[in-house]
């Protein structure tokens, strides 16, 4: 299956290279090649139709989809967090699906307008061949000493609900001093993906990231590489689908997102793509070298709220210093 990234060609082809059947679905996905390809087996075995893949950055996609509005073209929409998926409810309809009965209600969004696909944990991605003897680092506040100065790297939060996540995150569990201190010190990202590969490659000693990006790295094999969870508590929030507004496929793609929500699809995601599944039906250590979600420190944060303030939150986030700014 062919993907396309944004500014490719919006043709969908099928897998003999024909023009996709109306009936096939249409996903706007931000996710990582091995996690795209796993969906789209399982819901071509299911299904027995071809699921079409547009991708892109998270932000980039929701705002595709807005424009899109008066005559949709994608069905799905695959992932992001709620406190970035509020601004863009009007373009979505709420949905259902069976295999919500197997997801902890604290992760539902309201209406359903959303379902849960996976949880992400914000993690550092430390190389420890760029420590210089030091100690890795145990918590946030450390990243805030002037000697990290260019050393970190994160997700722009305007372009990526990770970084959405994370900014929004230690600025409400850090004191504001230490949030602005560890700021100057980061370089910002464009792109999600280049934070846990710039701190693999040597570029970064430290990556700030979700556990899914980082851990790929750590299981690739490369012992240099440590995932830690800081002291203080990390953030967590649930990565969720939507059914487009007007989808195309119609109820192709409500099937679609059953398929993606099913443990079948979970557990393949969480053994391909390090994916820490929605569904309490799952034990995460059986499969995957990661922690249960019972023994990781969570600072808890309010994702509606996030939602609400993202315009107001995203202006003073832009005027802070920064050590640079990468593609």
């Amino acid at each position: 299956m062919k993907f396309h990234p944004i500014g490719a060609a919006a043709l969908i082809l099928g897998a003999a290279g024909a023009p996709a059947l109306a009936q096939d679905p249409v996903l706007y996905t931000s996710n990582p090649v091995p996690a795209v390809e796993a969906v789209q087996a399982l819901v071509r075995d299911r299904l027995e139709v071809e699921l079409g893949v547009i991708t892109g950055g998270s932000g980039v996609l929701l705002r595709r989809i807005e424009a899109e509005a008066g005559a949709p073209q994608g069905d799905v929409f695959w992932s992001s967090s709620a406190n970035t998926l509020g601004a863009y409810e009007p373009f979505f309809e709420a949905y259902s699906s069976p295999e919500l009965a197997a997801v902890s209600e604290s992760l539902r969004y309201p209406g359903d307008l959303f379902q849960p696909s996976n949880v992400h944990v914000v993690t550092m991605l430390v190389n420890t061949d760029l420590l210089d003897g030091a100690e890795v680092p145990a918590s946030w506040a450390e990243l805030a000493d002037p000697s990290w100065n260019g050393r970190g790297i994160m997700p722009d939060p305007a372009n990526s609900s990770t970084g959405y996540t994370i900014a929004w995150g230690l600025a409400h569990l850090l004191d504001k001093a230490t949030f602005e201190a560890l700021v100057s010190n980061l370089v910002i990202s464009g792109s999600s993906s280049a934070v846990p590969k710039g701190a693999a490659m040597g570029e970064y000693a430290v990556g700030l990231t979700f556990e899914t990006n980082s851990y790929a790295y750590v299981d690739g094999g490369q012992e240099e590489l440590k995932l830690v969870y800081p002291s203080e508590g990390t953030f967590l929030t649930a990565d969720y689908s939507g059914l487009v507004k007007g989808a195309p496929a119609g109820e192709t793609a409500k099937k679609t997102i059953d398929a993606l929500l099913s443990k079948d699809a979970q557990i393949e995601l969480l053994q391909v793509a390090f994916r820490r599944p929605s569904r309490t039906d799952i034990n995460v250590s059986e499969f995957v070298g990661l922690p249960e979600l019972a023994d990781i420190e969570v600072f808890p944060f309010d994702e509606a709220e996030a939602a609400a303030a993202r315009e107001a939150f995203l202006a003073e986030w832009a005027a802070l210093p920064k050590a640079g700014d990468v593609e």
